[in-house]
């Protein structure tokens, strides 16, 4: 019986971390779905209904918030695993992103690719 390929959303507008995170995600056997602005983000999770989405939060259009909110507002994304995946560290962001519903808020410069992906790997069920 062939085993799942989980889907996960990675929203992202840095070209070089988009690639740099979505190779090590396809290496770890993800399918990977990938959105350069919020408003592509929301529209490719409604398309292809990830298992889990890392989303940035300065991107073009709209931003991580903005995605969040939306993403939580429909029924069908209410329990989707919404990991944060930026370089803003301050805390009334991080606060902000847990009330809006993120299960995760990482901070791309501490941590490596690698525990990114182990982060994801909680969250397949």
């Amino acid at each position: 019986m062939p085993s799942k390929k989980y889907t996960i959303l990675l929203a992202e507008d840095d070209q070089f971390l988009q690639r740099m995170y979505a190779a090590k995600l396809e290496s770890s056997g993800f399918n990977v779905v990938l959105a350069s602005d919020g408003q592509e983000a929301i529209d490719k999770a409604e398309k292809t209904n990830p298992d889990v989405a890392l989303v940035d939060i300065l991107m073009p259009k709209k931003d991580g918030f903005d995605v969040l909110r939306e993403l939580r507002e429909k029924d069908k994304f209410k329990d989707l695993p919404i990991i944060i995946l930026t370089n803003l560290g301050e805390l009334e962001d991080i606060k902000r992103a847990k009330e809006l519903g993120s299960n995760e808020y990482i901070i791309k410069s501490h941590f490596l690719p690698s525990e990114v992906i182990s982060v994801v790997k909680k969250y397949i069920k």
